[in-house]
């Protein structure tokens, strides 16, 4: 006679299933753990090619109890609590919901009921036993529907992603997750950190304070290290040309030969020695980008105006934390002011340095720069060194590669060689965000093959950094301290040698900046002497980056900053020596008041409305200070402003229209004690 079934599940290994949980449950002292191995049998037993696992050392770090894998690959999750417990205590809510925001197929259990979540929602649920303190008593009735929620939950997919909404959703839900677990797993206090030598990701968040941030938190690492790895597999997934099914190890391969840092980094996510405690979720990562639409995701990002991958890094973003965004002031540049500002230095070399080919020039200079051992030795650089100190995802440079490459539309064939010899060596980015900076790794390698000009692995001289802190000297014994150590010490070979003559820039706005260390606070100084103000409020990051790019100005001797940033110094009483500071430094300023405060509440002249070029409350304008030690010691530099008020379309449509030389610009009085680079009719 036929074995009795239920659905596709053999009555017979329910019921045996039930009678061991029967069993530790009569002994009196069984716990969630007793119930483990008699959960994992029956799966294993009902289910085809599945394999179920359960590892108490990455469980304590968050991880569900049980990770289901189909050939290696991520098939489903679940949540067991102990039978007392039950299911719908509110003591697991908060991890429930973590895990059912972010885990496709989860199945969330006490042994005896198990309900099975479908992206995020219910979908089935069935209670096979009832346990009255004494016994575990089998129901016999919903056998049928346990078995029809384990056919559905070993059949799981995935759902196809084929918009950016959804899946900055839901890729945001795996990195969150995956910066939980890494808090957990963590040692808790300073001491026992610093002590966990040998720890991957203790390791990690050590190199990370010793070469980028020294105030770095546990909770602003995971962030960090999550966002790195969500957004990085995203493009390397809409890179990948292959046929086969998407993996970390596939991740690694589509990874700029341009960067070694993430190559390297990568390559150990891929590997087998990827730390066990947060590999399930690197998986569970990776297998996500089997289920997007690319061909949907890549027409819906080719109608969109502005680097479309890049753009799509706020909206993840947002999803992510949109807290942290506005924290750290991290704000896509909108296209036409990057434009704008470009042009406006290309156009400032031709017309102030008499280089007639602006950007694209490629004379060179000899300096003195000191070796090993204090001796000097001449050095050639060309004269036109580009440095964007806040790099972000790569904006300024990609249009930097736009602009030159406009005057080489009809000289093809001389384009790969210049771009080697003449281009490449001269642009240079600071990025302190992991993720940013990858971003402009995968965003300017894809710019320069786009314009035919890369097929080699050729390093870009785009760096993991902090502009803001001097780079240290220690030595590094750890594989990701060395990586960490190689970026610091090419970018502090560019901070000390380079004659950096062109800044660009979109500085963070972050009034509580990270940025508290000796080397920029002494920068700074020259902006508080004299002031006797409670509060000064020239701690903000966007400060803290003009004085850094008037630093290397006034170090090169002449050259241009031009930055978008908060407006808040044109007019800021406590701002006045920094005005007073920048009009000492430079020959020319150029003040575009973009406007746009909803702290000022501010309005067009006509009464009508006035937006921000962010999505931003404080009002922003563009900076363009020229140095071209042609000025007398002592003068102050001549001051132009002009006003740009209305709606953010029309803001746009006028920084296209226009260059630097068409605006009409209103000329500067610069008055004791104020300095104020905006007209301030009741101080005259």
């Amino acid at each position: 006679m036929p074995e009795e079934q239920s659905g596709t599940v053999p009555t017979a290994e329910i019921n045996q299933y039930i009678a061991e949980l029967d069993k530790k449950y009569c002994a009196g002292n069984a716990t969630e753990h007793s119930y483990r191995p008699a959960l994992q049998s029956l799966f294993e037993r009902i289910t085809s090619g599945l394999s179920v696992t359960n590892e108490p050392k990455r469980v304590a770090c968050g991880a569900p109890d049980y990770i289901v894998t189909r050939n290696g690959i991520p098939a489903g999750y679940i949540e067991a609590k102990d039978i007392p417990v039950g299911i719908h205590s509110a003591e697991n809510e908060a991890q429930f919901e973590r895990y059912k925001s972010s885990l496709g197929n989860l199945i969330i259990t006490d042994y005896i009921s198990f309900e099975l979540f479908i992206d995020g929602s219910l979908t089935l649920s069935a209670t096979i036993a009832q346990a009255d303190g004494e016994n575990i008593k089998a129901d016999k009735a919903q056998y049928g529907a346990f078995s029809e929620l384990v056919q559905m939950f070993a059949d799981y997919k995935g759902k196809t992603i084929a918009d950016s909404g959804a899946l900055a959703q839901i890729m945001a839900a795996k990195a969150r997750l995956l910066a939980a677990v890494i808090v957990q797993a963590l040692p808790t206090g300073e001491v026992e950190l610093l002590a966990a030598r040998g720890d991957a990701l203790a390791d990690q968040l050590n190199s990370f304070r010793d070469f980028l941030i020294h105030s770095l938190s546990q909770k602003e690492f995971a962030d960090i290290f999550a966002q790195t790895i969500a957004y990085d597999m995203f493009a390397a997934r809409l890179n990948d040309a292959s046929n086969a099914e998407f993996t970390r190890m596939q991740a690694a391969l589509n990874i700029p030969q341009s960067n070694p840092f993430l190559q390297k980094f990568f390559q150990h996510i891929a590997g087998y020695d990827l730390d066990d405690r947060i590999r399930w979720i690197v998986d569970a990562l990776a297998d996500l980008f089997n289920c997007v639409a690319v061909e949907d995701l890549l027409k819906e990002f080719g109608r969109a105006r502005q680097y479309p991958y890049i753009h799509f890094y706020e909206t993840f973003l947002a999803e992510y934390d949109p807290v942290m965004r506005k924290g750290r002031g991290v704000w896509y540049t909108p296209l036409p002011v990057v434009r704008f500002i470009v042009g406006a230095a290309d156009d400032i070399l031709k017309t102030e340095f008499n280089l007639p080919e602006g950007l694209a020039d490629k004379s060179k200079v000899a300096l003195p720069i000191p070796q090993d051992g204090g001796k000097l030795k001449d050095c050639e650089f060309h004269r036109v060194q580009i440095l964007d100190p806040a790099t972000g995802t790569g904006t300024f440079l990609a249009a930097v590669i736009d602009k030159v490459y406009e005057k080489f539309v009809n000289q093809q064939g001389m384009w790969a060689g210049y771009c080697a010899e003449h281009l490449i060596p001269r642009l240079n980015g600071f990025e302190i965000l992991m993720a940013s900076y990858a971003m402009a790794h995968f965003k300017l390698d894809m710019k320069l093959k786009e314009t035919g000009c890369r097929n080699s692995a050729e390093r870009l001289r785009v760096f993991l950094t902090n502009s803001l802190d001097s780079a240290p000297l220690q030595a590094a014994e750890l594989p990701f301290a060395q990586w960490l150590a190689t970026e610091s010490a090419e970018a502090r070979r560019i901070k000390r040698d380079v004659p950096i003559m062109v800044m660009l820039a979109n500085p963070p706005y972050n009034v509580s900046t990270q940025n508290k260390n000796e080397w920029i606070d002494s920068l700074i100084d020259v902006y508080k002497t004299g002031l006797h103000e409670k509060k000064l409020n020239l701690d903000d990051d966007y400060i803290k980056f003009i004085r850094y790019g008037q630093y290397y100005i006034d170090k090169n001797k002449n050259g241009i900053e031009a930055y978008i940033s908060n407006n808040s110094f044109v007019d800021g009483i406590t701002h006045r020596q920094m005005r007073k500071s920048l009009l000492q430094s430079f020959d020319k300023i150029y003040i575009l008041n973009l406007h746009g405060s909803a702290k000022k509440k501010e309005c067009a002249p006509d009464g009508g409305k006035d937006e921000n070029v962010f999505d931003i409350q404080q009002g922003g304008s563009i900076n363009i200070f020229i140095k071209t030690g042609s000025k007398k010691e002592g003068d102050f530099a001549t001051g132009y402003y002009h006003d740009l008020y209305g709606n953010r379309e029309n803001k746009y449509s006028f920084l296209l229209e226009n260059k630097i030389d068409s605006i009409g610009w209103k000329k500067l009085d610069f008055n004791k004690p104020y300095y104020f680079f905006y007209a301030k009719e009741f101080f005259r």
